[in-house]
């Protein structure tokens, strides 16, 4: 996934806007050490500085990272693979949002973050669930195929069974997995549910001719209208889990 950190920034503030309720499960101590993982262009990494004066935050994308050191210069932001993270026993919160369905090995993921956490240190994560954006996938699958287009599922969304598991494997103790629903109003008013394809489905988009990518996003807009639209904005169909666990 190629990320355009700009157009992030600027269509899609309510990723970091959710997230904000997450902080509530992150200890205030200000002698902690409190990664960001996946910190995007770093709005809740800035956000957790009120929990502690010591935090990093790490991004797999050159540009989200580029947009945080621009919009944030006092944070230590750096480009990390969230399955090759350089630290040990390092951090006493592993803090993450919206980031965790991206990665598809979901096993190293989570021996990383067992690694990097000192003894008792806490991951603090949520991210798509089962069945999330589940009528916005299948109206753009539906759209690609008549252009003879298979759509490569990008996601990886759990159920709370499947995760717990995979916690628990890696060596932490789940004290919190569940799941809900968060219908998420897009910003942008009838452009909304077009930024959020462009943004988020762009790897199927880039390779179509334009008016193939008009096509699409018209098709889409008619078939979900009567389920997302609510007259003022597009609301997509979010569904979230959220996980604590303790080293």
């Amino acid at each position: 996934m190629e990320w355009n950190a700009d157009f992030y920034e600027d269509k899609h503030g309510f990723v970091a806007d959710y997230g904000k309720d997450l902080l509530s499960h992150v200890p205030d101590n200000p002698g902690q050490a409190i990664l960001d993982l996946g910190c995007g262009t770093g709005a809740l990494t800035q956000e957790l500085l009120a929990k502690s004066a010591h935090v990093v935050g790490a991004d797999a994308s050159p540009d989200m990272v580029r947009k945080a050191r621009m919009l944030h210069p006092d944070i230590d932001f750096r480009v990390v693979d969230a399955c090759r993270m350089p630290w040990s026993n390092r951090f006493d919160v592993v803090f993450s949002n919206a980031v965790f369905h991206w990665i598809s090995d979901q096993k190293a993921l989570l021996e990383n973050i067992f690694r990097v956490l000192k003894p008792q240190g806490r991951l603090v994560c949520e991210f798509g669930a089962v069945r999330n954006i589940h009528r916005i996938q299948q109206a753009f699958q539906s759209s690609l195929s008549r252009q003879k287009r298979h759509h490569e599922n990008p996601f990886y969304f759990p159920t709370v069974e499947e995760y717990r598991k995979l916690v628990e494997q890696a060596g932490l103790h789940p004290e919190l997995v569940m799941d809900y629903d968060r219908p998420t109003p897009l910003k942008d008013g009838e452009n909304g549910l077009r930024n959020w394809v462009r943004q988020f489905f762009a790897s199927d988009l880039s390779p179509l001719p334009g008016a193939g990518r008009i096509r699409i996003l018209e098709e889409m807009e008619s078939a979900l209208r009567d389920e997302l639209w609510d007259g003022t904005q597009w609301v997509a169909d979010y569904r979230r889990i959220r996980v604590i666990a303790v080293k």
